[in-house]
């Protein structure tokens, strides 16, 4: 007979997410988001984590254009400086945008758009912290870890919504 202490056991859970545009894989460990990325093709899930029916629900919800922002718990991972760029990110509004430099300013960096950018390529949870609705200084869709693509159409969907 094998004793497992609940305490001990990590729960992780992948799972690959069909939306409109394209497949998500979803992470979760121990009941936390900790990424949620655009990928090419569905693979298998692995495991299961009770946060991941309401987070699918909160996913279709956005993608339906009814909701806004998320409530699952995500938990990031990263520099003092990509934490601090995340965190402004999450304050962008639903079907508005900031650019790269208006990020740089609001962190305390006013000439670091650059790093900002980079952060932004950094966030392992699109989507729900809001890198997408980042844009450059000319109005221009820039860099975007999902394709440029993916970013125009959830700018697109927000927009339609808002």
């Amino acid at each position: 007979l094998n004793h497992v202490h609940i305490g001990l056991l990590k729960m992780d859970c992948t799972y690959y997410y069909h939306s409109k545009i394209g497949y998500f894989k979803i992470k979760i460990e121990n009941d936390v988001l900790i990424e949620l990325d655009k990928v090419e093709e569905k693979q298998e899930n692995e495991n299961y984590s009770k946060i991941l029916p309401e987070l699918i629900k909160q996913l279709d919800e956005y993608f339906e254009g009814k909701r806004k922002c998320f409530t699952v718990p995500y938990k990031t991972k990263g520099t003092p400086f990509q934490e601090k760029v995340w965190k402004e990110l999450t304050k962008i509004p639903y079907g508005e945008t900031r650019s790269y430099k208006d990020i740089a300013i609001k962190v305390g960096c006013p000439k670091g758009y650059r790093a900002v950018g980079l952060a932004n390529n950094k966030n392992k949870i699109s989507i729900v912290i809001p890198c997408h609705r980042v844009i450059g200084t000319n109005k221009k869709l820039i860099g975007y870890s999902g394709g440029i693509k993916t970013k125009e159409q959830l700018l697109d969907l927000e927009q339609k919504c808002k």
